[in-house]
């Protein structure tokens, strides 16, 4: 692990960068390096920096927080090809970050895409967390039965059907006229600035392709994530507002919950509520972190 900016106090970020497997993964952190490590997973389209307000709260709590850059995401670590990016690739990176960090147990925070990936550690490696949080997005085997028994949420994953069937025309798609249909896939609440880091990052050639290969490389046009039954304590936290992810799968996630676990309707807020509502989302992650 490399450091480039050190900060002075303990809500400050720092800059990171981890290598594991040969991949330079750029991160922020916030906190004492002898807190307790909470690994914090970002989703597509987003980088690390969705998490800043968390890493301040986290941090100015004692906690060592770390977001990283994932696969596909850094610079340092986008291989070619959808076969890198395979479920257990992706997992074993997490894990990597951690061991990095030298952590044996750790809290999970994710969301979207690196909710998917949470899910699965838990239920593949419960001995490794101390906690799962999860935003969004719901067990994968809910949702699987949710988008097979209910149309409406089958027809709002046909995004990822278009992701997985479409390469190029995807890309093509969501980059022309300026990335407008790209800006579009924003919540108009988050900060503007954040929008255009963003999407100036995933113009880079090969970055968005790179992204897209999570949709291709780790799973089917079902959405199939092979993830057991959890038995770590558990938080979900789900937007009232989800445009893709609907209530249905949610409310079915406590079915394969064999721990400690509570449901949070956030009221108003979509996928994108650790921007939209920053202090609620730190004060749930905070509550649940020091019950465990």
């Amino acid at each position: 692990m490399e450091t480039a900016v050190a900060p002075t106090d303990a809500g400050a970020l720092e800059e990171l960068t981890v290598t594991v497997g040969g991949h330079h993964h750029s991160a922020l952190a916030a906190g004492p390096v002898s807190g307790e490590l909470v690994l914090l997973l970002h989703g597509w389209p987003e980088f690390a920096d969705a998490w800043t307000e968390q890493l301040h709260a986290l941090g100015e709590a004692g906690y060592r927080a770390l977001a990283v850059d994932q696969r596909g995401y850094a610079a340092g670590a986008r291989p070619d090809g959808v076969e890198h990016y395979r479920l257990d690739l992706l997992m074993s990176d997490v894990l990597a970050f951690a061991a990095d960090q030298g952590a044996d147990r750790f809290h999970l925070i994710a969301r979207d895409w690196g909710g998917m990936v949470a899910w699965a550690i838990a239920a593949a490696h419960p001995d490794r967390l101390r906690s799962l949080t999860v935003l969004s997005t719901p067990h994968p085997s809910a949702l699987r039965r949710a988008a097979a028994t209910d149309d409406g949420q089958f027809h709002d994953l046909g995004y990822i059907r278009f992701f997985r069937r479409a390469v190029g025309k995807a890309e093509n798609y969501l980059l022309r006229d300026e990335a407008a249909q790209l800006r579009a896939v924003y919540n108009r609440r988050i900060p503007a600035d954040f929008v255009e880091r963003a999407v100036a990052r995933l113009s880079e050639p090969g970055a968005l392709t790179a992204t897209l290969n999570w949709y291709r490389g780790a799973t089917t046009d079902e959405f199939d994530i092979p993830a057991g039954r959890i038995k770590v304590p558990t938080l979900y936290l789900w937007g009232s507002e989800d445009p893709y992810l609907g209530q249905s799968a949610a409310e079915q996630t406590v079915h394969h919950i064999d721990a400690e676990y509570r449901f949070q309707i956030v009221e108003g807020a979509t996928q994108w509520m650790a921007m939209e509502v920053p202090d609620e989302v730190s004060a749930f992650l905070l509550d649940h972190l020091r019950r465990h």
